[in-house]
Order: C-alpha cells, then sequence, then structure tokens
C-alpha cells in the first residue's frame, strides 16, 4: 500500500461579497459592435464618478506596471427599450449614480457633441440604449427587475 501523499492544492480564498453592485444595461437590439461600445463609454463614467470602485495599479512580474481597474465585477444585462426607461426612472428615484448612452451618440463624434446630444432631449424623451449604474446591491437588483444577464 503506497503511503505517500500528494501535496494539497493551495486553498483557494473565498470570492468577497461586495455590498455593491456595478451593472451596465443594454437594450436588447443592439449590434455586437454596439453592446462593446457602448459598455465601454458607461463604465467609464462610473469610475470617474465613484472613485472608490477604483482598485490599485497593476504591475506584473517584470515590474512592468498597467491601469487601475474596477475592484469588483461588472454584470451586464439586457432588456426592450421599455425596460430601459424603466430602470432609468428607478435609478433616478433612487438617486443612484448613472451615466447614460442615447441612440444619438452613434452619429456623434466627440465628447461635446455627445453631451449636447443628451442636453438637448428632456429626461422623459431619452432614447436610450444603455445605462450603467452603481449602488447598493438591492437598490440595483430593484433597479434592474426584469433584465436579464447579458448572454
Amino acid at each position: 500500500m503506497d503511503t505517500h501523499t500528494l501535496p494539497s492544492a493551495p486553498s483557494t480564498p473565498a470570492v468577497p461579497r461586495f455590498d455593491t453592485k456595478i451593472a451596465v444595461l443594454l437594450r436588447e437590439d443592439l449590434q455586437p459592435w454596439q453592446r462593446l461600445n457602448v459598455t465601454a463609454f458607461l463604465v467609464s463614467g462610473l469610475g470617474t464618478a465613484v472613485p472608490e470602485l477604483i482598485g490599485e495599479p497593476y504591475a506584473d512580474a517584470d515590474g512592468t506596471a498597467y491601469l487601475p481597474m474596477f475592484r469588483q465585477p461588472v454584470l451586464v444585462f439586457e432588456g426592450a427599450g421599455e425596460l430601459l426607461t424603466s430602470a432609468h426612472a428607478r435609478a433616478l428615484s433612487r438617486s443612484l449614480p448613472v451615466a447614460v448612452f442615447t441612440a444619438e451618440l452613434f452619429g456623434t463624434g466627440n465628447d461635446r457633441d455627445n453631451r449636447a446630444a443628451v442636453r438637448a432631449v428632456p429626461t422623459a424623451g431619452l432614447d436610450l440604449v444603455g445605462l450603467a449604474l452603481h449602488g447598493p446591491r438591492n437598490a440595483v437588483d430593484k433597479v434592474l427587475k426584469g433584465a436579464r444577464m447579458h448572454p
């Protein structure tokens, strides 16, 4: 009988459960390139508005430095246009930080024109194709009620 035992694998630390949630909600009819573009634009707003979401810079074994990223996962959801409208209203009613991307922004080419396109439309008339938000888990879950995880 072999009494030799294999070394045990190092224990994996438990994945932390965050008290807050970062979420992106995309309109379900977007093209793949639009989904990626909208998500990238939206999450950039959260990092500037909520600086504590950003972790420490990265470095590889050679000491090459890399930019810091969010400290927690970004969950991406999708839903119909009506769901984006209601989620937007719920997020605003809860005073959560929200970034918006409207359909008009696909036709602009710079930040100044992007801001002007959003400013030209009343809140209730925004043609939302995506939004990003951050807040307490339960509040974000309520805002996203009816959304499904992005495939």
